[in-house]
């Protein structure tokens, strides 16, 4: 019990004292996306191996259990729970291609090996856990050890413990779990990264040349003719040219998954003038009645106002800035509104009902009391009080109950700005108000509470604040107009020619996109459009989909299939522009450099037409090297620049953006002194990075298959 205390303490501190469920299962409702009747339930591949739909969902769930854990969250919210899909593909896909070759070459990772690591307690994993000591906040493995045993005795006194204390056990075992499952997958993945970053070794001779690329500096005056000085008109570029460049560099054009290119038109919903005024009579109208209202928390509930009444003065910072701002300039008990306010495109009205100094930090202890009946409780609760105000000691009778009566602080930020309920909000009060020193037997729900205010700091003025703040919503009315007319638009223009045509005539924007893929979640950046994407890659080329409504039931969408790129060798005709443009580049360095054949000083170049010059100093080998009159990025120049004598002008040079003749003015090193054993030391680490990407090519390999799109 008294590691579970410790964990607890770490994280908000009212989700275990009131009984509410630490871990709610929020993540079921993506399961519901797969239906029966569709007869698979796979939803991607990777070396030939299916991925069923109900084990990639397991991991869903258990690293979204993990995040709220470790976030202090009861929730996660739509994107959040979209970036966790993504992160447990991602992170599937990497195991299975790392397990492969790893079984292949023989590497594994033994028990012992994980509880040497455990044993030695600096891996990143370990450091994100519960499991620390509270004076050093480092990763303890005696508290893990002390958990793990209790947790292994779970099953001999569940019957015992509250319900929330199971089930934070049940919560804690699960989530160790997943960090020795982890520790196991990052562990071989580094045994496998190292084999290969061993591969490319590092030794003196490519120290030296690495701390000279880094170090050497060179100062050179430059002068450079634009490509864009010479017109495209004056270039000819045939498509034989193109195609052979296209065969020459075909592997630069290679793309693993089908995609394709969308037209699109997306309608988003705004309020109309008549929803304006409606809000903002509504809102005067609820103005009117707010000074006489009794039961404040209930009428703001009826007012649909988006920051809830909360029972407690809070930090005037936690209201929304629009209110923040008008607090102080607004008498207690007056009430201030309606007013507009533009950031959040709302009306608003408010009465400030208290200012009192409270503190922000709150000392207590406790001791939770829970019994087999509500009266049992109340009777054992009441005991334990008696027993207290008579003088026992706080922290024995805490033992006795297997708590440790431990102190504890509490923070404004732990209850500021969330909605409490009645059992909440009672509980924060008593902290709030208690006196110090003071005892309060709490009733909650089905326990009771034995609570001690042992000391307050930090005392801040804080603010009750009735606040009615109303978004400008769209009327269903409103809604309604731009559905018909969508609609007629949608059933009048069934091809892309048509929507092409007619769009920008019926006030209606014609977004693109090219390269869509299944992926990306959301078409156009649009919520809730899963319809739409697997509309896309079902379709045909040239094919209008129906009217979707989708959004926060505030958008309406139609899609129109341009050109499906499938996966392989990208078409010519695609990127015939892109290499129409590098060839246009090379003819126009072979025009500059033929005029520039005979140039022997730098004033020479800048003498000619369309010449730019600069002088630019510390150029190295080992970066690329800016160039402001041109605005590029020129790498070639630190290589010529560390290769040619001093005072010596340059033959010209073709660079990215034109052509360029350099004189080096100037050679020198930095004041670094070389350190042979750190040079190599940077390079092996330089290597591990490469080795990284050699997951690319084994994803490559692996054909993986990705139809999550389906399903979720």
């Amino acid at each position: 019990m008294a590691t579970l205390q410790k964990i607890r303490n770490r994280g908000p501190l009212l989700v275990a004292v009131i009984g509410i469920a630490l871990f709610a299962f929020v993540a079921g409702d993506a399961w519901k996306a797969i239906q029966p009747h569709q007869g698979r339930q796979d939803i991607g591949e990777v070396n030939g191996e299916a991925v069923s739909a109900q084990d990639y969902q397991t991991l869903v769930d258990e690293y979204t259990e993990v995040i709220k854990m470790t976030q202090g969250a009861s929730a996660l919210n739509d994107d959040q729970l979209t970036q966790v899909k993504d992160q447990v593909w991602q992170s599937y896909i990497n195991n299975k291609l790392i397990e492969a070759e790893a079984e292949k070459l023989g590497l594994t990772v033994s028990d012992a090996e994980i509880q040497d690591v455990i044993e030695q307690g600096v891996h990143p994993l370990l450091l994100q856990t519960p499991f620390r000591n509270p004076q050093t906040g480092a990763f303890d493995k005696d508290v893990l050890k002390q958990f793990l045993v209790e947790y292994a005795n779970l099953g001999q006194t569940a019957n015992q413990l509250p319900a929330q204390y199971v089930e934070y056990y049940q919560q804690m075992g699960a989530f160790w779990k997943f960090i020795e499952k982890t520790l196991k997958q990052s562990l071989l993945a580094d045994k496998y990264n190292s084999l290969i970053a061993k591969s490319l070794i590092s030794n003196p001779v490519a120290a030296e040349d690495a701390f000279a690329a880094r170090t050497q500096q060179t100062d050179v005056l430059l002068a450079a003719i634009p490509y864009s000085s010479v017109a495209d008109s004056t270039v000819t570029v045939s498509n034989e040219e193109i195609k052979a460049l296209y065969n020459k560099n075909k592997a630069m054009y290679k793309q693993l998954m089908e995609t394709r290119d969308i037209k699109y038109i997306d309608v988003l919903v705004t309020p109309s003038e008549a929803d304006r005024a409606e809000v903002l009579n509504e809102v005067t109208e609820y103005a009117n009645q707010l000074a006489s209202a009794t039961e404040m928390a209930a009428f703001i509930r009826t007012t649909g106002s988006v920051v809830p009444f909360t029972e407690v003065a809070i930090n005037k910072a936690v209201y929304p800035s629009d209110i923040a701002t008008r607090i102080d300039s607004v008498k207690i008990g007056e009430v201030y509104g309606p007013y507009y306010n533009q950031a959040d495109d709302s009306y608003n009205a408010m009465q400030v009902l208290k200012k009192e100094a409270l503190a922000d930090s709150i000392q207590f202890r406790q001791i939770q009391v829970y019994a087999e009946t509500a009266d049992k409780t109340k009777t054992l609760a009441d005991s334990i009080y008696t027993a207290l105000k008579g003088g026992a000691d706080f922290v024995e009778i805490a033992k006795v109950y297997g708590q440790t009566g431990e102190n504890a602080w509490m923070t404004a930020r732990n209850y500021e700005g969330a909605t409490l309920d009645a059992d909440n909000a009672k509980y924060i009060k008593a902290l709030v108000y208690g006196k110090k020193n003071e005892l309060t037997n709490l009733e909650l729900g089905q326990m009771n509470i034995i609570l001690q205010v042992l000391d307050k700091k930090a005392v801040k003025d804080k603010y009750q604040i009735a606040v009615i703040k109303r978004p400008v919503e769209f009327s269903k009315e409103t809604y309604n107009k731009a559905y018909n007319d969508f609609s007629q638009f949608v059933a009048q223009n069934t091809t892309l020619d048509k929507l092409v045509e007619n769009a920008e005539n019926s006030g209606y924007r014609l977004l693109e996109r090219a390269d869509f893929r299944n992926n990306e979640h959301y078409v156009g950046g649009v919520k809730n459009t899963r319809e739409a994407l697997k509309w896309i890659f079902e379709a045909s080329e040239g094919e209008v989909s129906p009217l979707y409504e989708c959004g926060e039931n505030d958008h309406m969408m139609v899609v129109a299939l341009e050109k499906v790129n499938p996966a392989g060798y990208r078409n010519i005709n695609t990127v015939a522009d892109m290499l129409r443009m590098e060839i246009l580049r090379d003819k126009k360095a072979e025009k500059i450099m033929a005029e520039m054949k005979g140039v022997t000083s730098i004033d020479q170049a800048k003498a000619m037409a369309n010449a730019v010059n600069d002088t630019i100093k510390h150029i190295t080998f080992g970066a690329p090297t800016y160039v402001g009159v041109t605005r590029a990025s020129e790498p070639v120049l630190g290589a010529v620049a560390s290769k040619s004598e001093l005072n010596k002008v340059s033959a010209p040079i073709k660079g990215n953006a034109g052509v360029y003749v350099m004189q080096v003015i100037n050679k020198e090193n930095n004041a670094e002194e070389f350190d042979a054993k750190a040079e190599e030391s940077t390079l092996s680490m330089m290597s591990t990075r490469y080795a990284s990407t050699f997951i690319n090519d084994l994803y490559e390999r692996a054909n993986v298959k990705d139809d999550r799109y389906l399903y979720f």
